[in-house]
């Protein structure tokens, strides 16, 4: 006997013989890192990179490759220009031509890096110099190397109101260290707010690439791009405009210092104050990944300060790493408070 077509059929219990499903909530916690904190890997990476200095086999190396490429070029450059001249003399010359041209070029950049080069050891003499007269307290080479010092910004617009304030008050100043305190308001006062700037700007976007972008190492190249550029930037904001290579070598410097002085491990004290220590992690990682690499880049934005700054910090305050980084990401992570 058939059951009738139109009778409605419910649903089918199949009894599992009193064994219980597994429930999610019973699914074991995803482990947590071993510190528990944020590291700033990004920022540990890309300083060892820049620090690390080659081996004489790979400057050798290099060296070698260099001078087997242009030895290569030359010799192509000249068969293809003799080639055109024994084909068409028209087009012989128009092809000397245009490699003249291109050694000309080549030629102009080369002495666009030495005058570069030149800068940078200028700014490293004019450091030395204001040292060396600081701990001999004479005031009559504390006016030499003050007037050194106003012949650096000599020819910039920014910098006239307070090189004309300097020259009107340093006529009434007779000690070699109140002589540096006042040069030092005058001249370094502007040139750190704008190095200030330049600082905040690259730690907020190695912070914002390490907590948004997900993809792997783009961090660690972004946090190495940045901090080159924020370095060159600041060589030139205190007189040493750089070229590539002068901002290679001062990054290298700057870096091998902070490397050697373990400036860009991830203490206590930056964790706490500034990524909000094993809170921080466990609400998002790489939103303190992000922020502990924007403290780095911050710390490291202050030592290459103090390494292209002409003057040391004495009358002006060294620059905060807390204050740098709090006024970088006020309003990229939070719209409620920011540090002062």
């Amino acid at each position: 006997m058939t059951e009738p077509k139109d009778r409605p059929r419910g649903p089918v219990l199949i009894e599992l013989g009193g064994t219980v499903p597994p429930s999610p909530a019973d699914a074991p916690p995803v482990p947590e890192p071993a510190t528990g904190r944020p590291e700033g890997r990004a920022m540990q990476i890309a300083a060892r990179l820049a620090a690390r200095p080659p081996s004489r086999l790979s400057r050798f190396f290099w060296r070698m490759a260099l001078a087997l490429l242009g030895f290569v070029v030359s010799v192509a450059a000249w068969n293809f220009v003799s080639g055109l001249m024994a084909t068409n003399v028209v087009v012989g010359w128009v092809g000397l031509g245009i490699l003249a041209l291109f050694l000309l070029a080549a030629l102009l950049l080369g002495l666009r890096e030495l005058a570069a080069w030149s800068r940078l050891a200028r700014l490293d003499r004019v450091h030395a110099a204001v040292l060396e007269a600081t701990a001999a307290g004479d005031l009559k080479v504390a006016r030499k190397v003050v007037g050194r010092l106003e012949a650096l910004y000599k020819g910039r617009p920014e910098m006239e109101w307070s090189r004309a304030r300097l020259d009107e008050r340093k006529g009434d100043v007779f000690d070699a260290d109140a002589l540096f305190m006042l040069a030092e308001t005058e001249l370094m006062a502007p040139l750190d707010a704008a190095a200030r700037l330049e600082v905040e700007a690259a730690a907020r976007l190695v912070a914002t690439v390490t907590a948004i972008v997900p993809l792997a190492l783009a961090d660690v190249v972004a946090a190495l791009v940045a901090n080159l550029r924020m370095i060159r930037r600041l060589a030139e904001i205190y007189g040493g405009r750089a070229g590539t290579f002068g901002s290679l070598r001062l990054a290298r410097t700057v870096m091998t210092h902070l490397v050697a002085t373990g400036a860009v491990a991830v203490g206590d004290d930056l964790v706490g104050s500034v990524a909000g220590g094993g809170i921080l992690s466990k609400v998002s990682r790489r939103f303190g990944e992000g922020i502990v690499n924007g403290a780095l880049t911050a710390r490291v934005g202050v030592a290459a300060m103090e390494v292209c700054r002409p003057m040391p910090f004495v009358a002006l305050p060294r620059p905060k790493v807390t204050n740098l980084v709090g006024r970088a990401l006020t309003g990229v992570f939070s719209r409620d408070k920011g540090v002062e």
